[in-house]
């Protein structure tokens, strides 16, 4: 992991208090993509045994937040990242510890583009979270805008 990785596992750990709460880690970030874990703890289960959707969605949006600040965290001074609207759905049934893997789903240069004509460009992240075993228990899908300040 490299040290512009960890800084932003740390940013997020220290500013976003459900991140601490959870327990959740972050594996890799990069500007294309970012793993996140989510430890399996009794007290963060629902009916059936497995972590409460409320924890999954926040691992998720988690993900694609990382994945987001680590392409775009050299923007902060003229734009904030914000979440514009978000779709999960459940696959399977999620047991044990879990893991997201978010995905830009456009080129960081194709939306600084946009960023620098004056426009607040829109841009997707897929999430995917996985069980132990490999299965795909949930995907997420999130659009975030940069707004610029002002």
């Amino acid at each position: 992991m490299s040290t512009e990785e960890t800084t932003v596992g740390e940013m997020l750990t220290a500013s976003v208090p459900m991140v601490r709460t959870l327990g959740i880690e972050y594996l890799e970030t990069t500007a294309e993509h970012a793993v996140l874990s989510l430890p399996d703890r009794p007290e963060y289960q629902n009916h059936v045994g497995g972590p409460h959707a409320g924890a999954m969605f926040t691992l998720a949006e988690s993900a694609s937040g990382a994945v987001v600040l680590a392409a775009f965290g050299d923007q902060l001074a003229r734009a904030v990242p914000l979440p514009v609207s978000t779709q999960m759905s459940f696959k399977k049934v999620a047991r044990g510890p879990l893991t997201a893997s978010a995905t830009l789903g456009r080129p960081v240069a194709d939306v600084i583009a946009e960023l620098d004509a004056g426009t607040r460009p829109e841009f997707p992240v897929a999430v995917e979270i996985r069980r132990e075993d490999g299965a795909v228990t949930s995907e997420m899908s999130v659009v975030w805008t940069l707004r610029p300040h002002g």
